[in-house]
């Protein structure tokens, strides 16, 4: 089964879309337009139920098939929020709001289950029901996490659950995927060292919070180093170093540490955590000052049930024809892991070709890889719940 010429028919009105999404990003929760835009639409595409407000500003279409008699429910979810990045594409479609973008593709996910969710309402070629979840807050807002808390699962009787990314750097329309994890948990910290300001010619009388820090700086990188199996990955990065003062001959009694930590497997993850509060502690006590650490746990792992890894991939190849089916994972995070929490499930990588990476101010989704996105979603419905 190639791409469905459905979806070759529908592209220029799926790229409209995507391209209308794009113009017009919105941040995190505050995806009132698109949230809108998602809602007009499955309506008009004749969802048997379309829902708003799910996990604040989340938006839940239901398409059941020609017949229910199997009891099978299905997720497939897209998220549709920008990030906070000034646009330097140069598109006739680029942003119109100052310092927002889709520079991860999500317009391009809204789209293309938007595409699918058409298809099926005109098909309905299946027994038993679809849910759509177009999901808000993904880059950093645990959008997932609140639609989930809002029910969506248990709402919706939701037995399996899938979700598909845009890859750079992977062909046009190729997919890659992995059973188990796939892509990182994703926590953050702050570390404030505490120590005794004073004057630059004086450094005997203070206690020097930035040579403090940059011991800690050091100290912290020796968890991925000498703590955690050289086996598993973990990565442990920090990212601000900001003082309390831009003089030149001041020590600052503060200064402000801030980064994030990544991995692949709970147990590292738990590790990492205690490491970083250990090193932090001891290392400014070591100093005579102190380090406050506020330590936010984030994204869980991303964790690919097997069984419905292997279905997704049997579906991707028969798409595209090929499929890598062993990627390496990936040290980003997804909050998409929250759903995999609940139910089984897989997560999708979908080439995007060459060009910018995700969260970079020339990124742009490849509309040539709408027809095989959609051709994806669709087909999991058609092959998991045929008709009778």
């Amino acid at each position: 089964m190639p791409i469905k010429n459905r979806f070759a028919e529908l592209l220029g009105e799926i790229t409209a879309w995507r391209r209308d999404i794009h113009a017009h990003p919105e941040l995190l929760f505050d995806t009132h337009r698109t949230s809108a835009l998602v809602a007009e639409k499955l309506k008009e595409f004749g969802c048997d139920e379309v829902t708003t407000g799910i996990g604040r500003t989340g938006v839940v279409g239901v398409i059941k098939g020609k017949t229910t008699h199997s009891g099978k429910v299905i997720g497939l979810r897209a998220d549709m929020d920008a990030l906070p990045i000034l646009e330097a594409t140069g598109l006739d479609y680029a942003s119109k709001t100052p310092g927002a973008m889709h520079a991860c593709g999500h317009d391009g996910h809204t789209a293309m289950l938007l595409g699918a969710a058409k298809y099926l309402a005109e098909t309905r070629n299946f027994d038993g029901t679809v849910v759509v979840i177009f999901q808000p807050a993904e880059e950093g807002g645990g959008g997932g996490r609140e639609m989930v808390n809002d029910g969506l699962m248990d709402r919706w009787n939701i037995q399996e659950v899938y979700g598909m990314h845009n890859m750079p750097g992977l062909p046009v329309g190729e997919f890659a995927i992995r059973p188990g994890a796939l892509l990182a948990s994703a926590d953050e910290f702050d570390i404030t060292v505490v120590g005794k300001g004073g004057h630059a010619a004086q450094p005997h009388d203070a206690i020097d919070t930035t040579l403090v820090a940059s011991h800690i700086v050091v100290a912290l990188q020796s968890i991925a180093s000498r703590n955690v199996d050289p086996l598993k990955q973990v990565v442990v990065s920090v990212c601000t170093f900001r003082t309390e003062t831009d003089s030149y001959n001041v020590i600052p009694q503060t200064v402000l540490l801030r980064g994030t930590v990544r991995a692949l497997d709970p147990d590292v993850r738990d590790l990492a955590e205690g490491r970083v509060m250990a090193i932090a502690g001891a290392t400014a006590e070591a100093f005579g000052a102190r380090a406050e650490v506020n330590y936010q746990r984030g994204y869980p792992v991303t964790v690919n049930t097997p069984e419905n890894t292997e279905f997704a991939a049997d579906v991707a190849e028969a798409v595209a024809g090929h499929v890598i089916r062993d990627v390496s994972p990936l040290m980003a995070g997804e909050d998409f892991s929250f759903m995999l929490e609940e139910r089984p499930g897989a997560y999708m990588m979908l080439g995007n070709g060459d060009g910018a990476m995700v969260h970079h101010p020339e990124y742009n989704f490849n509309d040539e890889a709408i027809p095989a996105g959609c051709s994806w979603f669709a087909e999991l419905v058609e092959r998991r719940m045929k008709s009778a």
